[in-house]
């Protein structure tokens, strides 16, 4: 497969249009056409990671943290994406897509707590502008009008196009003087049978589908309602909040150390009781706390935490527990090398050993 064609199968696993606006995630290095028999995963791009890349030999390295975050100005020897580059070594990096993703970071960590009916802890932004478009068109000239409309991009709902509702009905007018009816004549009282046909359009696309509108409609003033849709709830987001089955704070501790594979965890509160809401959010998300006390969370699980944010999380009651930063990311990665498996069957797919986080307890 070419490296396009694998970047297609992440975007569907983690689109990154769902990022946060501030990250950057994609392709950062590498040609697209080039094929690619065999990938690397990892947190992060270090030096003995890239060492494994060339060594095993991969050629493209799917690195969850992108090594390439704000602009550069120089690419030169020696450099890790200078390597990269001149090996022919594709890297791509899902970040924060991969945060918010279904069966993403987030979500693996609800699962090893036993996390049920969750949501975003922080839900993302409504990104959806729409309009419900109202016309009165004759019978005879709504299909002609509809495919106006649906060409324009109206009528699109998730992965359905032109879909309208149509409703037969009766329209009147009086044509006064100097008008030119295209239906009966100027200076009378026309009753016609029209059908009231509404559908979605996109903010974007108001004036395209207006003008289309017009240029269709056999009407000389065709009547038409626009109506701004309040967005629809967003279901992405940063970090979960859900519901545990009463457990005490002790046993979801050995939970995290297992289910991360670790032999220790910082924790702040509270740190015995039973707990019945967890808030989740991998990496550096100390600052979602107030989210996690204000939507009634016993435990927030996170990478790390600032001091005197984990003071106020204890002055709450709420337990804090920090793995360090990419201790709460890497798990996820054995998601991701199934998920590639099953949907790239030709693709060799390897987990870095080189791969840590670069703090440990001594």
């Amino acid at each position: 497969m070419r490296v396009s064609d694998l970047v297609a199968v992440l975007e569907e696993l983690a689109p990154t249009k769902d990022a946060e606006p501030w990250d950057n995630v994609g392709l950062l290095v590498g040609d697209p056409a080039r094929e690619v028999s065999r990938v690397l995963l990892t947190i992060d791009y270090t030096d003995a990671v890239a060492e494994e890349a060339y060594a095993t030999p991969c050629d493209m390295v799917i690195a969850y943290h992108p090594p390439i975050f704000q602009g550069l100005k120089h690419v030169t020897a020696p450099g890790l994406i200078f390597e990269a580059v001149r090996r022919g070594v594709a890297i791509y990096s899902p970040h924060t897509a991969f945060d918010v993703a279904e069966g993403g970071t987030n979500d693996v960590l609800g699962d090893l707590l036993g996390m049920t009916d969750r949501l975003p802890l922080r839900a993302a932004p409504a990104k959806d502008a729409y309009y419900k478009l109202i016309t009165f068109v004759p019978e005879s000239a709504v299909e002609a009008v509809s495919a106006a409309l649906f060409a324009t991009g109206a009528g699109q709902i998730g992965k359905y196009s032109a879909c309208s509702f149509r409703a037969p009905g009766t329209g009147t007018f009086f044509g006064e003087s100097g008008s030119n009816p295209a239906v009966g004549i100027a200076g009378a009282l026309e009753t016609v049978a029209e059908l009231r046909l509404e559908t979605l359009l996109p903010i974007a696309r108001v004036e395209d589908a207006l003008r289309a509108l017009r240029e269709t409609h056999p009407y000389e003033e065709p009547a038409f309602d626009l109506i701004r849709l309040a967005p629809s709830p967003s279901r992405r987001g940063m970090g979960r909040i859900g519901a545990l089955a009463p457990v005490g704070r002790g046993e979801l501790f050995a939970r995290i150390k297992a289910g991360l594979g670790l032999a220790h965890l910082l924790v702040a509160g509270p740190t015995t009781g039973t707990v019945t809401r967890v808030a989740v959010s991998a990496g550096s998300c100390g600052d979602l706390y107030q989210d996690a006390i204000a939507k009634k969370a016993e435990l927030y699980l996170t990478g790390e935490m600032r001091h005197h944010d984990a003071l106020a999380c204890a002055r709450a009651g709420l337990t804090v527990v920090s793995t360090l930063h990419s201790n709460s990311e890497r798990t996820a990665l054995g998601g991701l090398e199934q998920s590639l498996r099953a949907r790239c069957p030709g693709l060799d797919v390897l987990r870095s050993g080189a791969d840590r986080d670069p703090f440990a307890f001594a």
